[in-house]
Parts: C-alpha cells; sequence; structure tokens
C-alpha cells in the first residue's frame, strides 16, 4: 500500500449498556467513513470487559469476523498488521496525533483507552481538535471537508480517540451489516449448537435485557423516547410510536404470550434464549409446556455465539431498546428473515399491546 494511500484509524467507543452492540453500530459508521474519504480502514480490536481483569482486554477484529466480505465494499486491513508493517513507514513516532472533539483528547487516559493504546504501544505527541467538522460523511460535503483539511499527502493516517461515528447507527449505514460476516470460529460454534442441541425442526430465538443495569436504563424512557437503538423500531424521528416500558422491560405474561403465537406461527419445535442476566428457562418451559417445545441456551454463554444463533433462528424477538438485538435484527434483515420486538407496534396512546 502506498503512503498517498491513506488510512483511517480508530477506537472503537462504546457504551457502559449493550458494549458489544454499540461498539458493532460504531464499527458500521467508521467503515462508512473511511468509504467517503477513500481511506483505508484499520480494523481495531474489539473492546472487552472480563470479570477479574483490572483492565479491558482487546479482542482482535478477526477473531470474530472474516476480513474478506468487508473488502468487498472497502479497502481493510487488521490493526495488527498495520501497527507491523504499515505503521513504521507512514506513521513516525513523532508524527503521532490524536484527533478529537475537544482541545485536548487524552488519548490514554482512563480504562479502555489507555489499554487499547498500549496494546500496540503508541504514544501521542500531540492532540487536535477537529471541529466544526463531525462524522455525517452523507450531509454537508463533509468528506471533501475532512480530505480538503486532512489531505492524505500531509496526514496519511487518522487517529481518532472514539470512533468516527454516531450511536446508534446512523440509518444510511445500517445497510453495511452486509459485509460484517462471522468467523468460521462463531459459525461453527453456532452450527454446532443448533444441529447437536435443539430438536429438529424449526425454532424461535428471543433476547431478554433483564439485568439491574437495564432495569435503572428503562427509567429513563420518558425523558428519552429515542433511548440507544429505538429507532430500529421506532424510526429516528419517532415517526412509528413511543417506545414504553413494556417494550425495554416486558413484563414476563407478555414474553410467554409472543412467544407463543410465534412457536405457533412458526410450528417451532423450539426456543432458544439470549440473555445478559436471568434466560427464563423454568417460567418459558412451564408456559410453553402443552405446546410440547423445548427451550434453551448456551451451557456457557458467549454473547457472538448467541447473535450467530438468533441469526439463524426461523423467528427472532428482540428487545427495541437494545443494540445487542439491533445487530441481530440487522443480520437478519440483510438475509431476509423474520424479526420482531417485544411491545410492539405500540397503539396509539404509546403503551404496548
Amino acid at each position: 500500500m502506498e503512503k498517498s494511500e491513506g488510512f483511517t484509524f480508530n477506537l472503537q467507543h462504546f457504551c457502559f449498556l449493550g458494549r458489544f452492540g454499540n461498539q458493532a453500530d460504531h464499527f458500521l459508521g467508521s467503515l462508512a467513513f473511511a468509504k467517503a474519504l477513500n481511506r483505508t480502514l484499520a480494523l481495531p480490536p474489539w473492546v472487552e470487559y472480563r470479570f477479574g481483569e483490572p483492565k479491558s482486554v482487546q479482542v482482535p477484529f478477526l477473531h470474530y469476523f472474516e476480513l474478506e466480505p468487508l473488502s468487498e465494499f472497502h479497502r481493510v486491513i487488521s490493526m495488527e498488521d498495520f501497527m507491523e508493517n504499515i505503521a513504521p513507514k507512514v506513521w513516525p513516532l513523532n508524527e503521532r496525533t490524536c484527533k478529537g472533539q475537544g482541545t485536548d483528547c487524552n488519548a490514554k487516559e482512563g480504562n479502555p483507552f489507555g489499554p487499547f493504546w498500549d496494546t500496540f504501544s503508541v504514544d501521542f505527541v500531540q492532540s487536535e481538535f477537529y471541529g466544526p467538522l463531525n462524522y455525517d460523511v452523507h450531509h454537508q460535503d463533509m468528506a471533501r471537508k475532512w480530505n480538503s483539511r486532512y489531505p492524505t499527502q500531509k496526514s496519511p493516517v487518522l487517529a481518532f480517540t472514539g470512533a468516527p461515528a454516531s450511536f446508534p447507527v446512523q440509518q444510511e449505514n445500517v445497510g453495511l451489516h452486509k459485509y460484517l460476516k462471522w468467523s468460521r470460529r462463531i459459525v461453527d460454534r453456532a452450527v454446532n449448537f443448533i444441529r447437536n442441541v435443539l430438536p429438529i425442526g424449526a425454532f424461535v430465538g428471543i433476547h431478554l435485557r433483564n439485568g439491574v443495569d437495564w432495569t435503572r436504563a428503562c427509567e429513563h424512557l420518558e425523558h428519552s423516547p429515542n433511548l440507544f437503538s429505538a429507532p430500529q423500531c421506532l424510526g429516528y424521528r419517532n415517526e412509528l410510536g413511543i417506545a414504553s416500558q413494556e417494550m425495554c422491560f416486558p413484563p414476563h405474561d407478555l414474553i410467554a404470550k409472543q412467544v407463543k403465537l410465534a412457536v405457533k406461527d412458526y410450528h417451532a419445535k423450539s426456543v432458544f434464549v439470549s440473555s445478559d442476566n436471568d434466560h427464563l428457562i423454568p417460567f418459558l418451559t412451564n408456559a410453553l409446556k402443552r405446546m410440547e417445545v423445548t427451550v434453551h441456551k448456551l451451557a456457557n454463554p458467549e454473547p457472538h455465539v448467541d447473535l450467530a444463533i438468533l441469526g439463524r433462528a426461523n423467528y427472532f424477538i428482540g428487545n427495541c431498546i437494545s443494540s445487542f438485538t439491533a445487530f441481530a435484527k440487522r443480520e437478519r434483515d440483510v438475509n431476509g428473515l423474520p424479526s420482531g420486538f417485544w411491545g410492539f407496534p405500540p397503539n396509539r396512546t404509546g403503551a404496548a399491546k
């Protein structure tokens, strides 16, 4: 790769809720940003927090996803490959500037920022405020403005503290999910579970958010009707309704009702449950007893494998507010598979049916 080609180099930011889902939203925006600026995108590791670990863990991008499908849309390179083989040629140690929204981006302050950059032994000599530019490359001729201010000849690498993207994913970038394909490791685990654990026949996949942190998040719906990933079912201007508590934290009777309807409509033999806390296995098993349907979860839940399984269900019911659900919904959309949400559509008063 030639130096004049230019690189976009970014850390995917995250929120304290739905961490992987938020990072995935940011990734799609970053991919669109790199494409618009015609810069190769260095695929950053996924930032994870693990119980007992004092610092965040950086998991190589290719551990979860394939590189080749992304290359069909735009030039990409793993961050590990970039740092080892490209950075020494185009990103001198004395020219490493971080770009942020403030006058001092503090690129390595706090967790995960410090551990992230330390993983690649990166130190910055200065920071730079990129305003009034923004990341919306679909409007206001923004890509041209970025390239005018940072031509590749003078700025071969653009390094950001956070992802050059918005959360939730911008409407124009939702379709880019079709280039995001699971790695063989994830696919094999998902397919193995479906073939060897679930009974033969159709299955319904569901996603439940019911942890303590999620309960607290749902309390903000009244003042933030477009909370988190709500646009995925309500529209980006709330044109399809207003978020309700039942959509964010559905009661057990509503969950049972919707699952029963889905099982009946798709002649399902089993239900697969993904959850951040309580999978409701005993409750659902009892609720579906007369239908002779079994309820399952991974013995040792892994979010990415959960998502790959949900993406293969005959029907999927998720949480409209959750970015984790949003990932599964996008994957199913690009493959033409049907999905629904808890408590949606709302009625005219905004309460769930």
